[in-house]
């Protein structure tokens, strides 16, 4: 189902090519298709808002050109992905008509629609800036890794929580769930303005987190409870996992 709000609703896709786990990534084969043609496929099918890569590598912009999705060459020294699409907001749409930008991570090739649809459930309130995803976590060995952000937030709707605080640590404590953080967002686009205009916050050096710069800042976070994590390609074991995927798709 096509978004409402399609006409002022940009997709981006940031691709930087800096990957010392899997050099090359973006351009790293997925069935036939370089990995940031698949996540510009997956992004179109979602049928949100226009799409567009961001890159950093003109081997990524001809490949993403070459596939027929509009490409931006943005800067090689972005800090932070939220850079990178902010840059390519302004060269994208000059004239201040996009509403919404939704940040699709260029590591996503087998993202569901249902998820980015997800990720702007949330702007439907005017108060919201941002809007995230998180899952439920069930395994007992994530809820202790480091390497799975929480999401602490207080619950005001069935499927969505107020995000309160994101960290690496195993919380919050005491009986209930905890919910693994799905880095895709949704941001208002005077929001994504301010917050590239921010500097990095204490807890978000600490924590090595920078939606916390936002919430240092006192700007909104809605995060959408969805049923799965989408598989993030990091590592060689991971490209085999996206392959299978997407060919068990086409069957």
């Amino acid at each position: 189902m096509r978004n409402p709000r399609f006409d002022k609703t940009l997709v981006l896709i940031p691709a930087r090519m800096a990957s010392m786990r899997l050099p090359g990534k973006p351009l790293a084969d997925i069935n036939g298709l370089p990995m940031i043609v698949q996540v510009a496929h997956r992004a179109r099918e979602a049928d949100v808002g226009r799409v567009m890569v961001a890159v950093d590598d003109t081997r990524v912009f001809e490949a993403v050109k070459a596939a027929g999705f509009d490409v931006v060459m943005t800067r090689d020294d972005h800090q932070s992905g939220s850079d990178r699409i902010y840059e390519a907001l302004l060269a994208a749409d000059p004239e201040g008509k996009v509403e919404f930008v939704v940040n699709v991570q260029g590591d996503l090739p087998t993202i569901e629609a249902d998820a980015v649809h997800a990720s702007l459930r949330p702007m439907e309130d005017n108060s919201v800036d941002i809007a995230t995803l998180t899952v439920e976590i069930l395994d007992e060995e994530d809820k202790l890794n480091p390497n799975i952000v929480k999401v602490i937030g207080s619950p005001i709707a069935d499927n969505r929580l107020r995000a309160l605080y994101f960290t690496r640590a195993t919380a919050p404590t005491g009986p209930g769930p905890l919910y693994h953080h799905i880095g895709l967002y949704t941001y208002r686009r005077s929001a994504l303005e301010r917050f590239v205009k921010l500097r990095p916050s204490t807890l978000e050096l600490r924590e090595r987190l920078e939606q916390l710069r936002a919430l240092e800042a006192g700007m909104r976070i809605d995060v959408e409870i969805v049923d799965s994590v989408p598989l993030g390609v990091d590592t060689p074991a991971d490209l085999e996992k996206a392959r299978a995927i997407l060919a068990g798709r086409k069957q």
